[in-house]
C-alpha cells in the first residue's frame, strides 16, 4: 500500500476539525508523557516467543497472556482473566463494564505470533526488540503486540474519562490468531455474554502509508488445499526406468502451471471478482513495498489494487519434494503442493474450495494418481463504508494524521470477523491497523513505525471518547 496516486486526491483539512483545539492539545501532551513507557512495554512484549503453531513451547504463550493480563489491570479495567477454550491457547478478557443506555465498545487484539524463520536472516535477533531511527525491530513488534499497546495507551489516556461518562470497554487479547484461530468461534460463544459489544475495533491491519491513515473496508477470504501426485509404488532408478515415467514432481509441476494464464492471471473456472476499487496505487511504490526486483514483470492484467483486494489470488506456498542437497538419481515417487487461494468479497469460500477442486482434477494426468485433500476456507469480508462509526473512525484518523483517511481494502484474511458477525449480528466492526507497508509482517525484520503508532494510540482514544454519540440508547 502506499500513496494514491490520484493528485487531485484532496490532503486534508481533518475531519474532525471541529475537535477542541485545547482539548486536543492536552490529549497530544499527555500522549506525549505516556509514550516512553508504552514502547517499554511493547518492547517486553516482543521479548516473549509467543508462537502458538504445533510443535512450539507453549509456555510462552502462557507467560505472554499473563503479561497481557497486567498490563490491562494496570491500565484500569475493573475485571480481567485469562480463559481458553478446550486445548486452545489463553486468551485474555479485560472489562469495564457500561452503566445502562450506555454503549459498549470491544477492542481486540492477538498476542501471538508467526514463527520467525532462520534467525540468521534477520538483522538483528528477532525477540530482542531494536530500535534503528523511528522504528522498532522484532517479531510481534507491529503483528500484534503493537495493536495490544494500542488499545493499552488508549484506555492509559482516557479510560478515566470513560469510566466517568459510562462507557463500556471490553478488550479482547486472542492468543492463537497466527495460528488460525482453532477455537476462536467456541470461545466467542462460550464467553458471548462478556464479549458483546455494540462496536467491534479489530486492531490486526495496516495504514495506506507512513503518514497516511486508512480504514480496512474490504478483505479477502482464503480457501487453501494440498494436492498429492503418486507416479510411483516407490523410487527407482532415474537412469533405468525414466522416459516410459514422468516422476512426480515433474507431474506435479505441470499440474500447478493449469492454474495461471500466460499473463499470470487465476485459470480456474467459475471464482468470482468484485468491482475494481476506486483507489490506486503507483507501480513504483507496489514494488517497492512488495521487494520487486527491477526488470521483472508484474503478474496479471488491470489496476493493481484490484489485484490485490477485490480479485482472486493463487498461490504455491509450500511443496513437498526432496531438497536439492539430498536429491538422487531416482524417480520421485510422490509429491505434494499446498495451494493458497485468497477470494474476493462476494466470493463463498465453498464455492471457490469446489471450483479449484474440480479444476485439479479436470487437469489431473492420466499417468498419475491425483488425490486433493480440503484444507482450510475463510469468508471475505466487505464493511458497510458510510455507518456512523465509519464516520467516526474517518473523524479520529483525520485528527490523528492531520490528513484524510483512504478507504482501503487487504488482500489479506481476517476470517474470524465473519464469526464475530454471526454470533454478535448487531455489532458494528471496524478494522484498523498499526502497520505500514514497510512493516513486514511475518516476515523477516518485522517493524513498527513509532511516529504512526503514536497516530494510532491518539486516533484510538478520540474514537473511544466519542463512542457513546454512537449509540446513546444502546443497552
Amino acid at each position: 500500500m502506499s500513496t494514491p496516486n490520484d493528485p487531485s486526491t484532496p490532503a486534508a483539512p481533518p475531519p474532525a476539525a471541529q475537535e477542541d483545539g485545547a482539548a486536543l492539545d492536552a490529549l497530544r501532551d499527555r500522549l506525549d508523557t505516556l509514550l516512553p513507557a508504552a514502547v517499554e512495554d511493547l518492547q517486553d512484549l516482543v521479548r516473549i516467543p509467543s508462537i502458538a503453531f504445533p510443535g512450539h513451547d507453549r509456555e510462552p504463550v502462557h507467560r505472554s497472556a499473563e503479561a497481557v493480563a497486567d498490563l490491562l489491570r494496570g491500565a484500569g479495567m475493573a475485571e480481567v482473566g485469562i480463559e481458553s477454550v478446550g486445548d486452545g491457547a489463553p486468551a485474555v478478557i479485560g472489562r469495564t463494564p457500561a452503566r445502562r443506555g450506555k454503549p459498549t465498545v470491544l477492542l481486540y487484539a492477538h498476542h501471538d505470533v508467526q514463527p520467525t524463520g532462520d534467525p540468521a536472516d534477520w538483522s538483528t535477533p528477532p525477540f530482542e526488540p531494536t530500535r534503528r531511527g523511528r522504528r522498532l525491530y522484532g517479531r510481534g513488534a507491529a503483528d500484534d503486540k503493537a495493536g495490544i499497546m494500542a488499545h493499552v495507551t488508549a484506555l492509559r489516556l482516557v479510560g478515566e474519562e470513560l469510566a466517568a461518562d459510562g462507557i463500556g470497554v471490553t478488550v479482547f487479547v486472542e492468543g492463537e490468531e497466527e495460528a488460525g484461530s482453532p477455537t476462536f468461534r467456541p470461545f466467542i460463544e462460550a464467553h458471548r455474554d462478556a464479549l458483546e459489544a455494540d462496536l467491534i475495533i479489530v486492531a490486526d491491519s495496516a495504514n495506506w502509508a507512513v503518514g497516511t491513515p486508512a480504514l480496512t473496508t474490504s478483505l479477502r477470504g482464503l480457501v487453501d488445499v494440498v494436492v498429492e501426485v503418486r507416479a510411483l509404488d516407490h523410487a527407482v532408478h532415474s537412469g533405468l526406468f525414466g522416459g516410459p515415467v514422468l516422476d512426480s514432481l515433474t507431474q506435479l509441476s505441470r499440474l500447478l502451471a493449469t492454474l495461471h494464464d500466460d499473463d499470470g492471471e487465476v485459470a480456474v473456472p467459475g471464482l468470482v471478482r468484485a468491482e475494481d476499487p476506486s483507489v490506486e496505487m503507483t507501480e513504483a511504490d507496489f514494488r517497492r513495498d512488495a521487494g520487486v526486483p527491477d526488470g521483472l514483470d508484474l503478474s496479471g492484467t488491470g489496476p493493481l489494487t484490484a489485484r490485490l483486494w477485490t480479485r482472486p489470488a493463487l498461490s504455491v506456498i509450500g511443496i513437498d519434494a526432496p531438497s536439492v542437497r539430498d536429491a538422487s538419481n531416482t524417480l520421485v515417487p510422490v509429491s505434494r503442493a499446498k495451494i493458497s487461494l485468497r477470494i474476493p468479497p462476494g466470493e463463498d469460500p465453498q464455492s471457490a474450495m469446489d471450483a479449484l477442486v474440480t479444476h485439479l482434477d479436470r487437469h489431473a494426468p492420466a499417468t498419475a494418481q491425483v488425490t486433493v485433500h480440503r484444507g482450510e476456507t475463510g469468508k471475505p469480508y466487505s464493511a458497510r463504508q458510510d455507518s456512523p462509526a465509519m464516520e467516526l473512525a474517518r473523524s479520529a484518523l483525520g485528527t490523528a494524521w492531520s490528513t484524510a483517511a483512504v478507504d482501503t481494502g487487504l488482500g489479506g484474511s481476517i476470517p474470524f470477523i465473519a464469526d464475530l458477525l454471526e454470533v454478535f449480528p448487531s455489532a458494528e466492526v471496524l478494522v484498523t491497523g498499526v502497520e505500514d507497508p514497510e512493516s513486514r509482517a511475518h516476515g523477516v525484520d518485522e517493524s513498527l513505525h513509532l511516529d504512526e503508532f503514536a497516530r494510532v494510540c491518539l486516533a484510538e482514544a478520540l474514537l473511544l471518547r466519542d463512542a457513546g454519540t454512537l449509540r446513546e440508547d444502546a443497552r
